[in-house]
């Protein structure tokens, strides 16, 4: 492996290690780190890998880095992108929750969480304001992207998202005359990756229905949400809420709420949340269990996603090469954007609406915005203010 693929992993985990606020503020940090210091790809493959990976279901932060590392050196470099962007959090998580039934086995109250939830607010806040100040750069785009906004906050049901995507994108596609015409497009669509999405898919789902295995149907639980989630983390809180708190009593809603908190609190995927919940779902079988629990539920929530990006990325340079679908990335950006702003203020409304909280998502958003605070240090700072008060 040349030196080269070495310093992208060290930068992948900088990014696991220091990516606070969700996909959308993660999309932000890839700016800055792997095009704007680094140059590994241009702004605009990245803005078109994002687009993609939007499209499609599963985490969306986690399948662009690993195509931006497919991109760089093939499919072995992005296999470890990927271990290496979820490993960190997905651990953490672990431990988290079984810190969780230890605290709770003794009385001590998670209250010292309360500072994060505000300040997770204001990272996809900024989010939203970098991202579409990259991407939102036409009338076209502006409306589609106010829009889609309002629509999201609206509809903010998991199949209305993709039919955004599908309708921007569509809009856009319209125009693809104003796109220089590409020869040599040669398509070739190798379907290995969509036929093993597919073939686990069903296997799962029939021995989910089959076994009374807890491991075996909480790898089909999470594997089925991870094929049907678009949009990311935030789209996929609400229903592992009613699959895994209301209808399964896996776990209780103030569990549920902390472990949330926490995950607000780490950098890396969202979608690390599913180790904290496998993990409880797992507990009257010890720590083993509970870690066995974790691991099923990050690989099942982890491989629909990385399945259908391995499938896609490998023909995507010739995809893109057609006028239509360039055209179309433009609406879908724009769309992502407005997704992104109908994101941060539906993550405002679970929290308590105070002048405190709402100072806090403010100041969080100006600080990102105007000084050079590393998140880790904003982060570290609501934890230590959440010991002292509370």
């Amino acid at each position: 492996m040349s030196l080269r693929y070495y310093i992208f992993l060290k930068d992948v985990l900088v990014l696991a290690l220091t990516a606070f606020g969700g996909p959308q503020a993660h999309i932000a940090l890839m700016f800055k780190l792997l095009v704007d210091n680094r140059k590994y790809l241009t702004e605009q493959e990245l803005i078109e890998l994002n687009a993609l990976c939007s499209i499609l279901p599963g985490p969306t932060s986690t399948q662009t880095i690993t195509a931006i590392g497919f991109k760089i050196g093939g499919p072995n470099l992005a296999y470890l992108t990927l271990l290496i962007w979820i490993t960190p959090a997905a651990t953490i998580m672990a431990i988290a929750a079984i810190g969780i039934s230890y605290l709770q086995d003794q009385g001590i109250s998670l209250k010292f969480l309360n500072f994060i939830q505000p300040m997770a607010v204001g990272f996809v806040a900024y989010a939203a304001y970098m991202i579409s100040s990259k991407v939102v750069n036409t009338k076209t785009g502006i409306v589609l992207m106010m829009i889609s906004a309002i629509l999201a906050y609206f509809f903010s049901s998991p199949w209305v998202l993709p039919l955004l995507l599908i309708a921007g994108g569509a809009i856009t596609a319209l125009r693809f005359r104003q796109h220089p015409e590409e020869k040599d497009k040669k398509l070739k669509i190798q379907w290995a990756n969509f036929i093993l999405y597919v073939g686990v898919l069903i296997t799962a789902a029939v021995l989910g229905a089959f076994t009374s295995s807890l491991p075996v149907r909480l790898f089909e639980n999470f594997y089925r949400n991870g094929s049907l989630v678009f949009g990311g983390g935030q789209v996929l809180i609400p229903l592992l809420y009613s699959e895994f708190v209301d209808f399964k009593h896996y776990l209780t809603g103030e569990e549920f709420l902390s472990g949330y908190a926490i995950v607000q609190a780490l950098p890396g995927p969202t979608f690390s949340f599913t180790s904290f919940i496998g993990n409880l779902a797992m507990r009257r079988f010890g720590i083993p269990g509970q870690l066995l629990g974790s691991f099923v539920a990050t690989v099942g929530i982890f491989l629909p996603g990385t399945f259908l990006i391995f499938f896609v990325i490998r023909f995507w340079d010739e995809l893109k090469k057609y006028r239509v679908v360039r055209a179309s990335l433009e609406g879908i950006s724009a769309v992502s954007s407005g997704m992104v702003v109908a994101a941060a203020i539906l993550l405002y409304h679970p929290i308590d609406n105070t002048i405190l909280n709402f100072s806090i998502v403010v100041v969080t958003f100006a600080l990102l915005t105007f000084t050079k605070i590393p998140p880790p240090i904003l982060i570290l700072t609501g934890l230590l203010m959440g010991f002292v008060i509370y």
